[in-house]
């Protein structure tokens, strides 16, 4: 082990609030690029959480928030 460094922790459960809040992926139609994160309900707004790089860091953001089911996409 080299001083400094330790091993990746498993990333906690974060929640929020189905109620106020539905998980979305905001998709680019030119370039691809993805980001998750929240679109809230009353107002619509998009709050950022992630940069979806691939498959993984999509596991890695159902894993933390606990979303099971399909995603909405918006473009």
């Amino acid at each position: 082990m080299f001083p400094g460094f330790s091993k990746k922790k498993k990333a906690a459960l974060t929640a929020y609030d189905p109620a106020l809040k539905r998980p979305a992926l905001r998709c680019s139609i030119c370039t691809g690029e993805q980001v998750a994160g929240f679109k809230n309900l009353s107002d619509g707004k998009f709050e950022e959480v992630m940069l979806i790089r691939n498959e993984s860091d999509l596991q890695a953001f159902r894993e933390q928030y606990g979303i099971t089911g399909n995603i909405e996409k918006i473009y």
